[in-house]
This record gives C-alpha cells, sequence and structure tokens, in this order.
C-alpha cells in the first residue's frame, strides 16, 4: 500500500531552518516493527504515523519514533503535525482553530494557524506538568562527557537536575555561549554516565542568547536515540519549565520565554514556552513555534 508522507521543518517559518520532521500519512495498519523501520530510513531526529483518533471530536491519534525508539509524547511532531493537519483542513475548505491530538501520553489541544500555503503556526498545551525525577549526575561527570572543564558547568541559582513532562531529560547549566560551543561528546561514555538509564540525554543551556528578545540559548544531545544533537526540542523545553520553576521562580500571572536552540547545527529554531503561575505554583503550560513544509511523497 503506497503512503503518503510530508516533511517539514518546524520551530522555524524559514526552510532549511529549524528540526526536520517527517509525517506519514495514512498511517493505519502499520505495526510497531514497521513504523520503528520506516523511522530509521527517513533518519530525523523524529518521525510521526498518523492514524484514525479513538475519540470522535479529536483530529488524529499520532505515533512518535526517533531512529532509535518510540517516544510517548515529542514537541516539535506535536507542533509540525499539527500545522500539517490544519494546511491540510484548510485546503479542504474545512478547520477548526483547536486541534486536539492522541498521543500515548494522552489528549494534546492545539491552538493552529495558518498564515500562508505552507505555513502555519501551532501551541499546545502540556498534557502533563513538569515534575523533577532522579539525581542527576555529579556536575564532574557530566563536565568530562560534555569535554568541559567542571568549573564551567551551572549559573547562580541553577544545578544540573532531571525534570520530565512526559520524557525525562538531564538539565544541564552552563556558564555562557562560548561554554555551550566548546562541547566536544564522548560518546564511548555517555550512557554509562548519563541519566535517566533509559534516558541518557542532556539539554545544555546558558542565559547568554544569540538574538535580542530571546532568554535561553540551548543544545540537546540523545546519542543513544539515533539524536546526537537535536536543532529544537519541544519535549525537552516542556521539561525544562520544571527548571525554570524550580531555579528561576517566575512570577504569579503569565510569562513567556523564547529559547533558541540548532544554532551550532546551522539550523536555527525558536521555541516559546508560556507558563501560567498561581500563587508560586505552576498551573498550565504551552510550547508553540512555526512549521514550514518542504516536501511531499509516497511511501511504496
Amino acid at each position: 500500500m503506497a503512503r503518503r508522507f510530508v516533511t517539514l521543518d518546524v520551530f522555524t517559518a524559514t526552510p532549511q531552518a529549524g528540526n526536520p520532521l517527517a509525517v506519514v500519512l495514512d498511517a493505519d495498519g502499520l505495526d510497531t516493527a514497521a513504523m520503528q523501520a520506516i523511522a530509521r530510513e527517513f533518519n530525523l531526529s523524529e518521525t510521526v504515523f498518523v492514524q484514525p483518533p479513538a475519540e470522535a471530536g479529536h483530529r488524529a491519534a499520532l505515533r512518535i519514533f526517533t531512529p532509535g525508539r518510540e517516544l510517548p509524547f515529542a514537541g516539535h511532531p506535536t507542533v509540525g503535525t499539527a500545522v500539517l493537519l490544519a494546511l491540510r483542513d484548510r485546503a479542504e475548505g474545512r478547520g477548526a482553530d483547536i486541534l486536539v491530538l492522541e498521543e500515548t501520553i494522552g489528549r494534546v489541544p492545539c491552538a493552529v494557524a495558518v498564515s500562508g500555503e505552507r505555513t502555519g503556526q501551532a501551541t499546545f498545551t502540556l498534557p502533563r506538568l513538569p515534575q523533577e525525577g532522579e539525581a542527576a549526575p555529579a556536575a564532574a561527570e557530566i563536565a568530562a562527557v560534555l569535554g568541559l572543564e567542571p568549573g564551567r558547568i551551572g549559573l547562580p541559582g541553577h544545578r544540573p537536575a532531571v525534570f520530565s513532562a512526559g520524557v525525562p531529560f538531564t538539565m544541564v547549566p552552563v556558564a555562557d555561549l562560548s561554554t555551550i560551543g566548546a562541547i566536544a561528546l564522548d560518546l564511548g561514555r555517555w550512557d554509562a554516565v548519563m541519566t535517566p538509564a533509559a534516558h541518557p540525554n542532556a539539554f545544555v543551556y546558558c542565559r547568554e542568547t544569540v538574538e535580542a528578545g530571546h532568554h535561553y540559548h540551548a543544545r540537546m544531545f540523545w546519542p543513544g536515540a539515533g539524536i546526537v544533537e537535536d536543532p529544537a526540542t519541544g519535549g525537552a523545553s516542556a521539561a525544562f519549565a520544571g527548571a525554570i520553576m524550580a531555579f528561576d521562580k517566575p512570577g504569579d500571572g503569565e510569562n513567556r520565554f523564547v529559547i533558541e536552540q540548532g544554532y551550532e547545527m546551522g539550523r536555527p529554531s525558536q521555541i516559546t514556552l508560556e507558563l501560567t503561575v498561581a500563587q508560586g505554583a505552576l498551573v498550565s503550560a504551552r510550547i508553540g513555534g512555526s512549521a514550514v513544509v518542504i516536501s511531499e511523497g509516497v511511501l511504496l
């Protein structure tokens, strides 16, 4: 059976920037092994498989795969697929401002807007608020596998920590842009050092940014999932909301941050993170960004 696919660049409105995504339409009938094989064939950080929703009124059910594993939830696949479905709906003379996508983690409501024949924006509400997990490795161990001096790990008020909003990420604060640009991974020791054991990754960030008006600069590494470095990681940004709450303690009300990522890879990306805080606690959080369609084809 021929199955249509579309690729998009996500967390950007500029082609050949952001994080590439493959979306396989008409995915009903594919089993897990077939989906994993197709994801390895695309060899992008994530590939989405679109299936009919289980619940009436929802737009679609999604399964999300890296080249190495399935994920219960991820940010750039959610944004990219929501934009793609909104574009297709609008081209067919229908559509809604809110799409509900079914992911393994649960329902994910997405606000969508079409801005051109190939571009749009989506903002989704986190299906699960971030929580702190197991202890992160010692700063000296993290520094060693990142190829950095131990004293370059940390920011005032920040420490390495593990947070998860569905997928756990090890948050690694570093001093500045020069430090984040000097990272040289020790892949031979990576899995033995980084936590959690099932998800040995690192979301490395600093407050110094390349572009004015942004709030954090980040790089994300996850070699074991087939993603040595990712240009834009919405799931990690969702988990990062927990670090912002724990260490920066934003005030009550609406708080908006722009995270830039992928600049060292030549794939500049901008991820919007919105936090609603009441009485010092995180009430809700949203991830948003743009996406642009790059190619369409058929899997034979």
